[in-house]
Parts: C-alpha cells; structure tokens; sequence
C-alpha cells in the first residue's frame, strides 16, 4: 500500500487547489491572532494613558470622550476578532488542517483503488480481445464442427507412408472409387503440391488450396487461402469436408478433425518420402473395416478403416 506522502503527490489538481487554500486561510487566521493581539496592547495603552495619565481628558466628540468612541470601536473589532480568531480558528486550525488532508486522501485513495480495478477490467478486456484475435477462427471451427463432421481421407501404408515425389506409390483402382464416393458433393482441402499432383481439378467437388504463395494462379472455381484455418472457415457450410493431403496439412488437421477415413495398405514402402501421423488409439475408435485381398487390379491387400474421435 502506497505512504501518505505518496498519496498526496498523486492527488489531482482540483484536489492540491483545496488543500493550498486551506493552509492559506490558516496563515490568514493566525495572522488575524497577531493582529488582535497589537490592537488590544494598543487599546489597553490609549485606556491608561486617558483615565491614568489624562491625556486626551479635554477633546471629546458630540459632548463624548473621544475614548468611549475608541471602546465602541475596540469592541466590534474585538468581537469580529474574536469570531474569525477564536471562534473559526478553533474549527480551521491544524487540526482541521490534519482532518481536511486526511479526507481528500482517503478520497483519493478510493479513487485510486477504483481506477486500479477500471485497469484491471480494461487490462482483462485487452487480454481477451487479444486472445479472441488469436483464436478466433479456431473458435469459428469450433462452432462449425457443431454442425459439420470435419473428415480427414487417405492412403496410408502400414509405416503410415503416403507418397513420394508428390505422387502415391501404389495405384489401387477400388481405393480411387472410395474416395470419389466419399468426397464427391463436398468441399476438399489440400496443399498446394497435393493440388498440383491432379493433371485437372477433380469434378463435382471444391477444392480449396492452402499456399503461402501469393498471387498463386487457380481455375477461377478454385479457392485459394493461406492456412488451414482459412480453409475450413471456406468450408463452414459443408457438412464434411475433407481434408485430402499433403502430409503437413495432416499433421496441423489431426487435432481438429472428426473423423478419419484411411485405407490401410498392407504393405511398407521404404523408398516414400512422405508419411502420416500416428493413429493414437487413446484418441480414436476403430468403428468400421473393409478389407480387400490382392488380385489382379490391385497389387497389395488393403481395409478401409473408419475412425472416430473418442
């Protein structure tokens, strides 16, 4: 807590005015006292000098002894002395003084105390609106995932390799109908090399690019954002869109999605380049497999495993 010194320095301006006025009008009053007290050692003297020494017995004023006026007078000055010496004195003193001091700290220090909790409230304000600016569009996902089921779609191997060079390893022709079972209607995520890997643009669905490239040169039907935020608030009115790829845009979705639709390939894939994450069982539930053997259209056995987020 601040020291009563301290606490003065910091009273405003009005405040410091009163305080100045109340010390000057306690000089006025003692200064008064000074005065009284001469006046009546004054007042005193001229009694004796007439009625002791007879000085002035002869001069009198309308047939009155001059010192009868000179009474009269000592006596209204004396009662005006007396009232804003001993009278106003009395209640504007030092003490008055201390008290008058004392209230407008005690009333600053409410007002202190009252601008310390505005800060707070404002500081609090500033902090949340900060806070709001950061995770706003997260917020916004959040509310959407309310009435939308964000899904991530891909194909994996089982060391989780999903590609190399931007292009996939494997060519499994009843994994192509899957997905475009899945994502046709729908709005479709992706990064930009994963979008430059189609020879065109996929028919029937949005597709929406995340590219730090500014300027970045699209058919006018596609969407071109700066990061995945971006791009599921382009896809809020989409009731599961899909995130398709690349590995980095797996990796930030992972915490945000919904569901995973990932055809498992059952072999590994030592020369990839590109990998998914880790399902982590603690997080997701397996609630769906198809598994298809090898044959002659498909050089590898592979399921199509549907999760959930617990």
């Amino acid at each position: 807590m601040f020291g009563k010194k301290k606490q003065v320095t910091t009273i405003d301006k009005d405040q410091l005015e009163l305080i100045e006025n109340a010390q000057k009008r306690i000089r006025q009053k003692k200064r008064l006292y000074v005065h009284f007290v001469i006046f009546l050692i004054g007042a005193v003297f001229l009694i004796l000098a007439n009625t002791v020494l007879g000085i002035g017995k002869d001069f009198k004023i309308a047939g009155v002894d001059w010192f009868v006026y000179a009474i009269l007078a000592w006596f209204f000055l004396f009662i005006y002395h007396f009232v804003s010496v001993f009278i106003t004195n009395k209640f504007m003193g030092k003490d008055w003084e201390k008290q008058q001091l004392e209230k407008l700290v005690n009333l600053q220090e409410v007002r202190i105390d009252k601008l310390k909790q505005n800060l707070v409230k404002e500081e609090t304000k500033i902090a949340q609106t900060q806070v709001y600016t950061e995770t706003s569009k997260k917020d916004s996902i959040a509310q959407k995932k309310k009435t939308s089921e964000l899904t991530i779609i891909v194909a994996a191997g089982e060391d989780n390799a999903i590609g190399k060079d931007n292009d996939l390893i494997w060519h499994l022709s009843d994994d192509l109908k899957h997905f475009k079972s899945l994502t046709n209607g729908h709005h479709i995520i992706m990064g930009r090399k994963t979008f430059e890997s189609f020879p065109k643009p996929l028919p029937n669905r949005t597709h929406i690019v995340i590219t730090r490239q500014g300027n970045y040169k699209v058919p006018s039907d596609v969407i071109v954002v700066n990061s995945l935020d971006d791009a599921l608030d382009a896809a809020r009115l989409d009731k599961q869109p899909f995130i398709i790829g690349g590995g980095e845009i797996y990796k930030q979705a992972m915490s945000l999605v919904d569901k995973l639709e990932i055809t498992r390939v059952h072999a590994e894939f030592e020369n990839a380049d590109t990998f998914f994450p880790e399902i982590d069982d603690t997080i997701w539930q397996e609630v769906n497999r198809t598994t298809h053997d090898a044959d002659e259209k498909h050089a590898y056995a592979f399921s199509f495993i549907t999760y959930l987020r617990k």
